[in-house]
């Protein structure tokens, strides 16, 4: 089953191993009583590494934001070119 973290929940996950990795605990079983797969933990590790909450948590809306502006890009090119199309008669 997949389940949908939020950042802040990713990061404190990510702090709570980080706790349990100092008391000399292994990165399988961290992860296995945090309740994620150890791949889950190094993507996790690799993109929120050294985050605090707010700084996840704004991380997660430039990449909304971003997205959005891709699409509005996506959007504008398609326009223009069938702008140009229409203007070169083949319509």
């Amino acid at each position: 089953m997949k389940k949908k973290h939020s950042p802040e929940q990713i990061v404190k996950k990510l702090q709570e191993a980080d706790g349990l990795r100092a008391s000399g605990m292994t990165v399988p079983d961290a992860c296995r009583q945090l309740e994620i797969s150890v791949a889950t933990y190094h993507q996790w590790r690799k993109k929120y590494r050294g985050m605090d909450v707010g700084q996840a948590r704004k991380l997660k809306e430039l990449e909304r934001e971003n997205q959005r502006l891709k699409e509005m890009v996506a959007e504008m090119a398609l326009d223009n070119r069938i702008l140009k199309m229409a203007a070169e008669g083949n319509f």
